[in-house]
C-alpha cells in the first residue's frame, strides 16, 4: 500500500523535479546533482596521484610549486563542457559544491596535497556581481567539507578588469594577467601550504600571475588544483 509520504514525495517530484544536470535523468539521489551514468562518464585524469604530471609541467620554470592538478579532461562539445556551462553561466551552485567535494575525495585519498588552506582563484569583483558568485570559491567549499581546512578568500584581490583569455595565446595571455593581482593579508597566509584551486587550467597563466603573487608572502609553499584541464 502507498504510503502518504510516499505520495507527497511524488507530488513534490512533479512541481519540482529534482534531475541529473548532466543528462536531464531523474535516477539519481536527492543528494545528487549528477547520476550514476554520467559521473561514471566524467573522464577523470589521476594526475593528483603522480607527480609530474602534465599540469604541473605547464608550471615548470614559471611558479614554483610543491604540487599540482587537474581532476578531469576537457574537451569541446562534450558532457564537461556541459557541465561546466550548467555551473559558470547558468547559475548551478549546488553543482560546483558537488564538483568541490568530489576533487576534494580525490584529492585527499591522493596523499599529495596536505594543505593549511584553500585560496579561491579571485574573479574581478564587477564579473563576481554580474554571475552572482566565484566558482572556484564553491570549489573550495566543497573541497573543504572533505579536507577540512579553511577557505581564504581574502587574501589576494583583483582589482583590476582583464580580458578575456579564451582566444589569447599564451604569450598574450600571460601579459594580460601581469600585475593584476594584489597580495592584501600576507600575514594570514604566512608559514602555510596553500591550494590554490580554480576551475579549468588551459596555459595556465592566470594561476601562475596570482601563485607569485600569493609567493610573495613569507614562507609560503603552494600547490594547484582545478576541476578541469582544457586541450589547447
Amino acid at each position: 500500500m502507498t504510503s502518504i509520504k510516499e505520495i507527497k514525495d511524488s507530488f513534490l517530484h512533479l512541481l519540482f523535479p529534482h534531475i541529473c544536470s548532466g543528462c536531464g535523468s531523474d535516477l539519481l539521489s536527492e543528494e545528487s546533482m549528477l547520476c550514476l551514468h554520467c559521473i561514471d562518464a566524467m573522464p577523470e585524469t589521476n594526475f593528483e596521484l603522480h607527480p609530474n604530471n602534465p599540469v604541473e609541467k605547464i608550471f615548470w620554470g614559471r611558479l614554483s610549486l610543491a604540487a599540482a592538478t587537474a581532476q578531469y579532461y576537457f574537451t569541446k562539445e562534450s558532457l564537461m563542457q556541459h557541465l561546466m556551462h550548467q555551473f559558470k553561466y547558468k547559475g548551478n551552485q549546488d553543482l560546483g559544491l558537488q564538483f568541490g567535494r568530489m576533487m576534494g575525495h580525490l584529492l585527499k585519498r591522493s596523499g599529495r596535497f596536505e594543505v593549511d588552506a584553500l585560496i579561491p582563484l579571485p574573479l574581478f569583483p564587477a564579473k563576481e556581481k554580474r554571475r552572482g558568485y566565484n566558482q572556484a570559491t564553491l570549489l573550495c567549499k566543497g573541497i573543504a567539507e572533505l579536507m577540512n581546512v579553511p577557505v581564504l578568500e581574502d587574501v589576494v584581490i583583483r582589482p583590476q578588469h582583464t580580458e578575456t583569455q579564451t582566444k589569447k595565446g599564451r604569450v598574450a595571455r600571460w601579459k594580460n594577467m601581469e600585475g593584476k593581482f594584489v597580495l592584501v593579508k600576507p600575514g594570514a597566509i604566512r608559514n602555510k601550504h596553500l591550494l590554490l584551486i580554480d576551475d579549468v587550467v588551459t596555459t595556465g597563466a592566470t594561476l601562475e600571475a596570482c601563485g607569485n603573487e600569493l609567493l610573495k608572502a613569507e614562507n609560503v609553499q603552494l600547490s594547484i588544483a582545478t576541476f578541469c584541464a582544457a586541450s589547447r
